[in-house]
């Protein structure tokens, strides 16, 4: 019996080390290539944008890989990718949750994993290895301190229901976030992404007590006192606060009652130019080096949980327990029918009730 348990332990240590080999052997090979391929283009992946300047300039520095970025919208680097095919001028590009699941049924997307793929959520990732949210966002709160007294910050959606301060959320028929933040405020109401009800009756008795403001909260319209409670993605908020001439007149929470945690995928392109050089960045991406890059950006790492971020990058997050009450979108595809109908919901029971 001894035997046999030595024989099976030696026969996993092999085949440990021997996997350990391949996925060695296997990076090795990709940035051969990689480097042989020299660049890497990519959309929606600017760098003011979730620190992605220094993820391309980390891989320039180790790879070579020159870097090009032409910045758009998620359903227009799915369109380009499915217009341009055999011509490709995008490698990769960066979209949100929702959009991953729709280029998949585009099949303009090609699957890679990286190493650390097992750290990745199983709500997070596509089981293929199509699409991968390497950072996320949830919807929170940006509060304008000196437009409101200590004891008037909202914790929670409830909380909005009684200040006598305006909720800025921005238009929902055009930006994800808005259309999120509705989402969020349902989800803490008992709703989900099959009925945003609840999340549209607080914009609705919002509107009703003018309290609802519908341009969207940006680091403009908060320097200017336009913005007393924004509803924005907490990587937003953060990064507007990081910016301004006094960050401590701002705070950014996570309602305390729920939120929606969703984030953003790479894509490679099926008909990449430099396909191994989309492949390594997005291997860099997930790496702890790649992950706290983003977190310099203010944004939440996939793999926050196993990563030990320096103490001066963990100060740009929001603590961990803040996010207990988050939920995942369950099923992208009743919320992508769901946002669809969204506008015109929005505009039939909350903006006639601002005219």
């Amino acid at each position: 019996m001894k035997h046999l348990l030595l024989a099976s332990l030696l026969g996993s240590a092999i085949a440990l080390s021997t996997s350990a080999m391949a996925a060695d052997t296997d990076l090795k090979t990709l940035e051969a290539a990689a480097k042989a391929e020299g660049a890497v283009n990519s959309v929606g992946m600017p760098d003011d944008w979730a620190n992605w300047k220094g993820t391309w300039t980390d891989l320039t520095a180790k790879y070579g890989l020159v870097h090009m970025d032409t910045d758009m919208s998620s359903a227009q680097e799915v369109a380009k990718f499915d217009a341009e095919k055999d011509n490709a001028s995008a490698d990769i590009g960066d979209v949100g949750a929702a959009f991953g699941p729709i280029a998949v049924a585009k099949d303009v997307t090609q699957p890679y994993k990286p190493t650390t793929w097992d750290q990745v959520p199983d709500w997070a990732k596509d089981k293929d290895g199509h699409w991968a949210l390497a950072y996320t966002g949830t919807i929170a709160f940006i509060v304008n301190k000196k437009l409101l007294h200590g004891s008037d910050v909202p914790k929670s959606w409830a909380d909005l229901k009684t200040g006598k301060y305006k909720v800025t959320i921005g238009d929902v028929g055009t930006a994800a976030q808005a259309a999120n933040g509705v989402l969020a405020a349902a989800i803490a109401m008992k709703g989900d992404e099959t009925n945003v009800a609840p999340g549209l009756q607080l914009f609705t008795e919002l509107a009703k007590q003018k309290r609802l403001g519908i341009n969207n909260p940006t680091i403009q319209t908060l320097e200017k006192g336009e913005v007393e409670v924004g509803v924005v993605w907490d990587f937003n908020g953060l990064s507007y606060k990081a910016k301004m001439a006094n960050p401590d007149d701002y705070v950014v929470l996570i309602p305390s009652d729920g939120s929606v945690i969703s984030g953003y995928t790479t894509l490679i392109n099926k008909y990449a130019k430099h396909p191994n050089a989309a492949k390594l960045a997005r291997e860099y991406i997930f790496s702890d080096a790649g992950q706290i890059n983003l977190a310099n950006g203010n944004a939440r790492p996939i793999r926050a949980e196993h990563l030990k971020l320096p103490p001066e990058v963990q100060a740009k997050l929001l603590p961990n327990e803040q996010y207990k009450n988050v939920t995942p979108i369950k099923d992208p595809a009743a919320w992508e029918k769901t946002s669809k109908a969204l506008p015109q919901q929005w505009n039939e029971q909350v903006i006639v009730e601002m005219q």
